[in-house]
């Protein structure tokens, strides 16, 4: 069960919340959604992500996200995804970033960010929005 949307209810407080509930940085998690999303909560890919963090389908349902398009859902079971990717590279932000571009599966074939082309850049732009 998701918790509650904060009052108020702006992007900003939003972002704020679902840090703090999935204990991710929140700078990290804004700078996530910038680069998912743009702050586009009815974003969709052609890969199939949806949302403000574009999160898959699968991830939605092992997250517990009924409504992808839902700011708030996507939002919590977005930073929850991000905090289990911190945790298990064990609080490396890169590789946690890289996993959540490319998957886990990827990072772990390659032993670092994979060499490819979207997710080398995917990582660049979130870690200097983070950085700023």
């Amino acid at each position: 069960m998701l918790p509650p949307a904060p009052a108020g209810g702006s992007l900003r407080q939003m972002v704020s919340a679902a840090s703090v509930q999935s204990r991710v940085p929140e700078r990290l998690a804004y700078a996530m959604v910038k680069a998912e999303s743009d702050g586009n909560a009815t974003a969709r890919s052609r890969s199939g992500a949806m949302g403000l963090m574009q999160i898959m389908p699968e991830t939605a349902r092992a997250y517990r996200v009924d409504d992808p398009f839902d700011p708030w859902q996507n939002l919590v079971g977005g930073t929850r995804y991000l905090h289990d990717l911190l945790t298990r590279y064990h609080g490396n932000v890169k590789l946690a970033v890289a996993a959540y571009n490319a998957g886990p599966r990827a990072v772990d074939r390659y032993r670092g960010v994979p060499p490819f082309h979207e997710t080398r850049q995917y990582v660049s732009r979130v870690l200097a929005d983070f950085g700023s």
